[in-house]
C-alpha cells in the first residue's frame, strides 16, 4: 500500500492506494491517528481519498472505526471520498457508511470536512 497526503484548504487528504488489510491496516493506522490528532491541534479537516484503494479488510475497517473515535474525541471532521465498487460493498454490508461520511468525490468530502468560511 502507498501511502500520500495533500493539503487542500482547511483539510488534508490522505490517500491510499492498493490493499488495506493484515499486512498494511499498521502503516495506514500510523499515519492517519496522528493525522487525526494533529487536525485536533490546528482545526484542519481529514479526507480519506479512497480511490486508489481496491480492497479493505477488517483490519482495514477496525482501523477506520479507530480514526473515527480519535475523531469524535478530538473534534475533527472525516470524510471518506470516492469508493471504488467493491470497497463500496464491503462498506455498506459492514455498516461503515454510517460510521463514517461517505462522499462520490473528493470536493464533496472536503466541503464536509472543511465548509468555506
Amino acid at each position: 500500500m502507498e501511502l500520500t497526503e495533500r493539503h487542500a484548504g482547511n483539510a488534508v487528504v490522505l490517500a491510499p492506494a492498493g490493499r488495506i488489510d493484515m499486512a498494511t491496516a499498521d502503516q495506514f493506522r500510523d499515519r492517519l491517528i496522528p493525522l487525526i490528532a494533529e487536525g485536533g491541534k490546528s482545526g484542519h479537516g481529514v479526507v480519506l481519498d479512497f480511490s486508489g484503494v481496491d480492497y479493505i479488510s477488517s483490519a482495514g475497517l477496525r482501523v477506520l472505526m479507530l480514526a473515527a473515535r480519535e475523531a469524535r474525541a478530538s473534534g475533527v471532521r472525516i470524510a471518506i471520498a470516492a469508493l471504488l465498487p467493491l470497497v463500496n460493498e464491503i462498506f455498506q454490508i459492514s455498516r461503515f457508511d454510517k460510521v463514517l461520511s461517505c462522499h462520490t468525490g473528493i470536493d464533496a468530502a472536503l466541503a464536509a470536512v472543511a465548509p468555506p468560511n
